[in-house]
């Protein structure tokens, strides 16, 4: 590394779920983290529980906030810490059809899910290629990877974007030896769908669910072997290798048949 100040994991949306495991995991490793996210009691009680394997920061930052990314770069350099990982991982879901929802619900969204995750990275580039070691982890979805579902109107598209936008980045970065990696998972156990109000309304069976933990494990293992792409689950890379040879109205078929199943309508 260029510089000898400790390269710090920021992991947006650490508060629950994905972020937080990705937060624990990065700490077994020894990285030191800082974390952020809207609830500062989460932030908090997780920053206790890491401070005893490395030096963890806690930022709170509210991301629907057009002027948030820019606070959080900020803080972050006024506490002269350096940014050598960056974890784009807060996210959510807007239940229902595109229609249900007014237009600023899916702004805040938005804002969330692709202009934040843009500015962040695009504030905190120079540094994480300063590293010469630099990490970008986008956790995406399996979603992004098949036909948009009936009621996932901008969630599949968002998420489709940080695929693309994962492999824009890891050849534009390569040459300062930057690893970009779109996270996919499939349903994974965490406040996700307790958040939107659907998990009662799904009909996923027990086996096709992923623990948070392990989504974590593979997504920084392969952001550190350089893949571009983690699809955590066998079941999952298997359907993964079953959509990529059907047809796109095959595909869209099946979508239509089974969008009931998990996303209410």
């Amino acid at each position: 590394m260029s510089t000898s100040r400790p390269g710090y994991a920021l992991v947006t949306g650490a508060s629950s779920g994905i972020g937080a495991a990705i937060a624990r995991e990065y700490a077994r490793r020894g990285v030191p983290l800082i974390l952020t996210a809207r609830r500062v009691d989460r932030l908090q009680a997780l920053a206790d529980e890491l401070r005893s394997q490395v030096d963890t920061q806690v930022i709170a930052a509210d991301l629907a906030d057009p002027q948030a990314p820019a606070g959080l770069v900020t803080e972050i350099e006024r506490r002269g810490l350096h940014v050598r990982i960056l974890v784009n991982n807060a996210g959510y879901g807007v239940p229902g059809r595109y229609r249900v929802s007014d237009w600023s619900t899916h702004a805040a969204f938005l804002q969330v899910m692709v202009a934040a995750v843009c500015e962040l990275t695009w504030r905190l580039l120079p540094a994480i290629r300063e590293s010469g070691d630099g990490r970008i982890l986008n956790v995406a979805s399996f979603a992004a990877l098949m036909p948009a579902a009936d009621g996932q109107t901008l969630y599949a598209p968002v998420k489709s974007f940080l695929f693309k936008f994962s492999e824009a980045l890891s050849l534009e970065n390569a040459d300062r030896g930057v690893h970009a990696t779109a996270l996919c998972p499939g349903f994974t156990r965490s406040e996700f769908h307790d958040v939107t109000g659907t998990r009662s309304k799904m009909r996923v069976p027990p086996r096709m669910w992923l623990q948070a933990a392990d989504v974590a494990h593979a997504g920084i293992d392969g952001n550190e072997r350089g893949r571009v792409l983690v699809v955590p689950g066998w079941r999952y890379r298997l359907l993964h290798a079953i959509a990529r040879h059907l047809s796109h109205r095959g595909a869209m078929a099946l979508m239509a048949r089974n969008s009931k199943k998990v996303r209410p309508l």
